[in-house]
């Protein structure tokens, strides 16, 4: 094949590790390891797609199997064995995909055909790619001969998803974790290639194909060639006809939106929503692009212009700035959840546009909600304890419970807060009415007010699904019990307070606490008729009726009051 015909991923496909970029760390190890002999049995290279996985198994093949050796390793013209490796055609360089071989029957082909030495090269050497795609079986038929394989053979694995792989597989290999290419460097990467191929494509175009393709120097140099194509005559590839061909909209759109979001002009955001839609904007690209401008908003004073990966230009930075500024950080991350949701809500909704338009329309109202701080800041005269409490009963109940079904502990807090402020102001109403007419010194004087006040439930739970852990001045400590009713603690605090005009504070521990009163009346009654059944009266019974069994005993209470 013309190598004029293909396309620049294979072009320009690194042949030896000095044309690699961005992997210089993982280059210099694998080199220093040959040069040393101190050869892995398996090389595991791990990374987003288009990181050089499978490049730099060809190179380490090519690097212990080529005739000139690794200092003189060819580039251009090329031995037998470096060109058919390059080809894929080596007898002793096998490359396997593992998501077509799956099975253990293929692995077991794999390690047959490893018994016999290298023909030609001084290696043999197995690259499989996607080596997660291995079924279990075939990872388990895989161990023994890559922990001690032959000293002629070496496994060489590539993935994408390095946590499918057992752990038992990962610990026999050498791991290589390839990171994404840099911004800047792939940047200047893509311009020499545009450069060597006679492309008119600006500098601007460029840094858009390096933010799109994220760190895959394969999918960068495929938008290049994309780029290529579309050039007539000797027109220039701009922005905005990359932004027309990759399907991108311009930022300041979207920061515009913002602005007009924050200034709750309904008319002018479903306008400039529906300009960026007929652009082609997809409603889940728009989504994630707003969830990245949200990033930046949030945290725009940690940011520099030139390490947001060419996402912003200067101007756009510092609109960003100009505008977050009077935003507070509570409505941001509000905004966050809302946006988080809406997501969820495409793959349910027929029209996703309509749900976009809906989806803007209440974050107009959404924004009203910029009081949050000041409520909080009112509510902190509140007694500590009570605040103690109420965060327990959000943490052990209230975990669903939010505004908006935003899943916002916060403003869940706040809620209830304002309930139990209310509820407060209720009782400070009858103070004057009440006078301190119980005094609860134990556990038991609680059950008989419950019995006396006719709170049956209340008396219900405190018997059987509250294992008490400590009981004293004004001061309750229970252990959870999963069967407990929700609103429990919220309901005796209410009670206690009414019935002895003070507030008590009532805890949730991690002690196992006493046994509840019913589990001691079962304990008990167990006791008891296990004590039974020892006695002459009941062997007697038994004798003259061998078929009688005791299987219940009631216990009859005192009443000494």
């Amino acid at each position: 094949m013309n190598n004029n015909s293909k396309v620049l991923s294979l072009k320009y496909r690194p042949k030896v590790f000095e044309d690699l970029i961005g992997q210089e760390v993982v280059a210099e190890t694998i080199i220093n390891s040959i040069k040393s002999k101190k050869i892995p049995n398996a090389y595991l290279f791990t990374g987003i797609r288009g990181v050089g996985k499978t490049t730099i198994a060809r190179i380490i093949a090519k690097s212990l199997n080529c005739s000139n050796g690794l200092d003189k390793l060819c580039r251009d013209d090329l031995c037998e064995n470096c060109k058919a490796i390059s080809n894929s055609n080596h007898i002793d360089v096998l490359e396997m995909d593992a998501a077509s071989k799956t099975g253990v029957d293929d692995v077991r082909d794999l390690i047959e055909f490893s018994r016999y030495g290298p023909t030609t090269a001084n290696y043999k050497i197995f690259i499989i790619d996607e080596v997660h795609m291995l079924s279990k079986q075939a990872f388990n038929a895989l161990l023994k001969t890559l922990e001690e394989p032959p000293e002629y053979l070496k496994f060489i694995f590539a993935t994408t998803e390095i946590k499918k792989i057992p752990i038992t597989v990962v610990s026999r290999c050498q791991r290589f974790d390839l990171p994404r290419i840099k911004s800047a460097e792939l940047f200047e990467f893509i311009k020499k290639i545009k450069d060597k191929e006679n492309g008119k494509v600006s500098d601007e175009a460029i840094k858009l194909i390096v933010k799109i393709s994220e760190g895959s120097v394969r999918d960068a140099l495929s938008l290049l060639d994309r780029a290529l194509l579309s050039l007539n005559n000797n027109t220039e590839f701009n922005l905005t006809t990359a932004k027309k061909i990759f399907g991108y909209f311009d930022k300041s759109q979207l920061i515009n939106l913002f602005k007009l979001i924050f200034q709750g002009n309904e008319k002018e955001v479903l306008k400039m929503y529906r300009s960026i839609y007929d652009q082609g904007v997809e409603p889940k690209t728009f989504i994630n692009d707003f969830l990245e401008l949200l990033y930046y908003f949030k945290n725009i004073e940690l940011l520099k212009v030139n390490g947001t990966n060419f996402s912003l230009n200067d101007e756009e930075f510092e609109l960003i700035k100009e505008i977050a500024k009077e935003v507070k950080s509570e409505i941001l991350i509000l905004f966050w959840q809302f946006t988080i949701k809406t997501l969820d809500e495409l793959d349910i909704v027929s029209n996703q546009n309509l749900s976009i338009e809906m989806f803007l329309i209440r974050l107009i109202y959404l924004k009203d909600i910029s009081n949050i701080s000041k409520i909080i800041d009112e509510n902190k005269i509140l007694n500590e304890s009570k605040i103690n409490n109420e965060n327990n009963i959000m943490n052990q109940y209230h975990e669903n419970e939010d505004l908006f079904d935003l899943k916002n502990k916060t403003i869940g807090q706040i809620k209830n807060v304002i309930q139990e402020k209310q509820s407060e102001h209720k009782l400070n109403n009858k103070e004057e009415q009440q006078s301190q007419e119980y005094i609860i010194n134990s556990f038991n004087d609680l059950l008989k007010i419950c019995t006396s006040k006719k709170e049956m439930k209340l008396k219900y739970e405190l018997e059987k699904n509250v294992n008490l852990v400590s009981f004293e001045n004004q001061r309750m400590e229970i252990s959870f019990h999963e069967n407990l009713d929700k609103e429990f603690i919220k309901i005796l605090s209410s009670k206690l307070y009414e019935w002895t005009g003070n507030r008590w504070i009532i805890t949730l521990s991690k002690k196992k606490g006493k046994p509840s009163i019913k589990e001691n009346e079962i304990n008990l009654k167990k006791d008891l008729l296990e004590k039974a059944k020892k006695e002459p009266i009941y062997k007697n019974f038994l004798e003259i009726f061998p078929d009688g069994e005791l299987i219940d005993i009631e216990i009859v209470k005192k009443n000494n009051d």
